[in-house]
């Protein structure tokens, strides 16, 4: 399974028009760096792909500015499959489950083609990498020397890790939390000391300018900007987009809190990624790779042996897993400015992410309410049942860019 899958993502990627070509800005930066070039004054490929990440990224990336271009792209391609490997195992270790040599390969084998994987390959992303260092960070046991260091690393990279090192003080975790925090500010410090002037010209203008990421109301954005500017027909939906993510960000992580008070740890992570995905002003759908350790945690609660009939837990599992290989925003209209045009009936299609995860969230929402009436006596609880339930049995954990081509 595994080599007939890399075999068929091979050849896709062959015949792209620009395979990888996010590496191609990554390598840019690397190479501004070393020939002490303006980072963030340059564009690259027919797309005029700017530089986007902080100075931190570009040092990182130096080591691509030092090696012929076909071997940064093999190597992105064959880094970005290991990683997969490596976040289907932390994912099936945050869902409480081993992981076996056949289950992580033929995972492995059927993850490369979830849309945001099969994006993040194609375009040679780094998705993966930043949520394994989340994913490995979280699932070390709280009071582990260093914890919340890598998270801090990933935020240095690319700002929105940050949001774990606010779920790790908002559940009590305070000395992880400032540890992240800390990291955040070293890697910044690091970017200040080896590139003061692009430090300065990030952290002061850059990072606010959404624009210079991308267009916020194409397809390819499935944060809660992109779909509100495509159901409203504008690529400035203002306070209609804003004040909505304001809310979905303060339930989110209220709700990632009390996920992790009720053992529900698993669920907690996965509503700190959903959150801040929903509300980045862009969310291209290659950053939806927690759609893994989503499908693995859904997965988890399917009760050993059940076949038919389907669960509920079967019947989720396989509508979310069908629902990240559908690709149904790249079948609409999405050439030019066609994105803000698109009817009512297609913008389901358009927007299928950002629904599916406040639908998930709302229910898992639910879902703990209810077991927390039980906990209280104020409604009888039934006999303890797990098999059509959508989450598995709680247990406390010990340890616990670019634009589109």
């Amino acid at each position: 399974m595994l080599a007939l899958s890399l075999a068929a993502l091979a050849a896709v990627c062959a015949a792209q028009p620009g395979p990888l070509v996010d590496v191609l800005v990554y390598r840019a930066e690397g190479l501004a760096v070393v020939e002490g070039r303006d980072l963030y004054g340059f564009t690259v490929t027919e797309w005029d792909l700017p530089a986007t990440y902080p100075p931190f990224a570009a040092l990182l990336f130096v080591p691509t500015a030092l090696l012929p271009l076909p071997a940064v792209q093999a190597l992105f391609a064959a880094g970005n499959v290991l990683l997969l490997a490596l976040l289907v195992h932390l994912s099936l270790r945050l869902a409480g489950r081993r992981t076996s040599p056949a289950t992580l390969i033929a995972a492995t084998a059927v993850g490369l083609w979830l849309e945001p994987v099969f994006q993040t390959m194609v375009f040679g992303q780094i998705n993966l990498a930043l949520a394994c260092l989340v994913l490995w960070d979280l699932g070390r046991p709280d009071g582990a020397r260093g914890k919340g260091l890598a998270i801090g690393v990933a935020a240095g990279i690319k700002l929105t890790p940050a949001i774990f090192a606010v779920h790790l003080l908002l559940t009590g975790r305070v000395r992880a939390g400032l540890t992240a925090l800390a990291g955040f500010a070293g890697t910044a410090a690091l970017g200040a000391a080896v590139l003061p002037g692009a430090s300065v010209d990030f952290w002061t203008r850059r990072m606010f300018e959404t624009g210079r990421v991308g267009k916020a109301w194409i397809v390819d954005n499935q944060s809660l900007q992109g779909m509100a500017a495509r159901l409203l027909h504008t690529p400035e939906p203002g306070l209609w987009w804003a004040v909505p993510t304001a809310v979905a960000g303060l339930l989110g992580l209220w709700l990632a809190r009390r996920a992790h008070l009720r053992g529900r740890e698993s669920w907690g992570v996965l509503a700190v990624a959903g959150t801040a995905v929903l509300v980045s002003p862009i969310s291209w759908s290659h950053h939806w790779v927690w759609c893994v350790p989503l499908l693995a945690v859904l997965t988890a609660a399917v009760p050993p042996g059940r076949r038919w009939p389907p669960c509920a837990a079967v019947t989720v599992a396989a509508a979310v897993a069908v629902l990240f290989t559908a690709r149904t925003h790249w079948l609409v209209p999405h050439s030019g400015d066609l994105d803000l045009h698109l009817p009512w009936w297609q913008q389901p299609l358009a927007s299928p992410y950002p629904p599916l995860a406040l639908g998930l969230m709302a229910y898992a929402a639910w879902r703990l309410r209810r077991e927390g009436s039980r906990g209280t006596g104020r409604r009888p609880a039934p006999p303890a049942r797990h098999a059509d339930g959508l989450l598995p049995p709680p247990r406390h954990e010990h340890g616990g860019p670019a634009g589109r081509p």
